[in-house]
């Protein structure tokens, strides 16, 4: 607590005086009295807390001053206030639906291990909005830019490989996520590509979605799944379900050139934990900035003080009336 008057608290030193003045007159007997007859009335011995009650009047006199004093002098109190502003960065992740996404390099299958872990990515970053685009041989928006998470982790679980035309069209899921993020506001807007083959469909080449992302400022990191080498692949036969081991074939090249025209970077998973601290140091590289604006709050106390003064003054009447009544001087 602090005064905005202080000098006022000066004003206090007077009740010393108006003290000292009272209790003078009380040792030298300078208080009203009354010649009687007899002083018969006046022989009880107990009037102990009679004598005691007399001076409470004077007491809260002192006490609604002193508070009246301390009300003008404007106690106030102060508490640090922060204000934090988030500025986040949109992220759209394209994700590869095709069916080699099926293949069992990863556990249990690729389309399932980058789910999981693009919805942990999701999860770690509660400040960004983040949306989703699948491709195949054609491509399509999961989930526009948003800050729901629930819904937006429900989305991905439902992404499957199967339910568009097969193909992988790398071209098309980088122009579908780039034209989320083209007329977004964010300083900072991303896009997370992620693929296991060789563009073979779609009408919009890679290069030509990668300038378009360049000319809006979009950085992409790209990223090819699969182990090296070979991969089991589940392929159905009369027989059911056998894995076969066939070709990993990833276009290192044009991924590497699409993360460096954008300024973005290319990383290679091979299996699940390398996909994880891939997204892992996307997430470090791709930081939220927050800006912490501290200013102080002050609060007015001066009307505790002068409810006190009012409650001593009230009580003072109510004393002098029926309990201490004082002989006229």
């Amino acid at each position: 607590m602090f005064f905005e008057y202080p000098k006022l608290l000066w004003l206090l030193l007077l009740l010393i005086p108006v003290a000292a003045l009272y209790i003078y007159r009380e040792v030298k007997g300078l208080t009203p009295y009354m010649l009687v007859s007899s002083l018969q009335p006046w022989q009880y011995k107990g009037g102990g807390f009679k004598k005691f009650l007399r001076h409470v009047p004077f007491i809260l006199r002192m006490v609604a001053l002193a508070a009246i004093i301390v009300a003008i002098a404007r106690p106030r109190s102060s508490s640090t206030f922060e204000k934090i502003d988030t500025e986040g960065i949109d992220i759209m992740l394209a994700l590869d639906v095709s069916t080699s996404m099926l293949a069992r390099d990863f556990v249990p299958d690729r389309i399932n291990a980058a789910k999981e872990i693009a919805i942990k990515f999701v999860a770690e970053r509660p400040s960004d909005r983040i949306g989703v685009a699948v491709f195949a041989g054609e491509s399509y928006t999961q989930s526009p830019l948003t800050t729901d998470r629930a819904t937006l982790i429900n989305l991905i679980k439902e992404i499957d490989c199967g339910i568009i035309e097969d193909g992988t069209a790398i071209g098309n899921g980088l122009a579908t996520a780039v034209a989320r993020l083209k007329d977004s506001p964010a300083k900072s807007r991303v896009v997370i590509l992620l693929t296991d083959g060789v563009n073979n469909a779609g009408e919009i080449s890679p290069q030509m979605a990668s300038e378009i992302a360049k000319t809006y400022g979009i950085r992409v990191y790209t990223i090819g799944v699969g182990a090296m080498g070979t991969a089991p692949y589940p392929i159905q036969t009369p027989f059911g379900i056998e894995l076969q081991q066939v070709e990993v074939q990833i276009d290192e090249p044009l991924l590497e050139k699409i993360a460096q025209e954008t300024d973005g970077k290319y990383f290679r998973a091979t299996d699940n934990t390398k996909l994880l601290e891939i997204y892992g140091e996307i997430n470090k590289m791709e930081k939220s900035r927050t800006f912490v604006d501290s200013f102080p709050l002050y609060k007015e106390l001066f009307m505790n003080f002068a409810l006190i003064a009012l409650a001593a003054i009230v009580l003072e009447m109510l004393l002098r009336m029926f309990v201490v009544k004082q002989i006229p001087d």
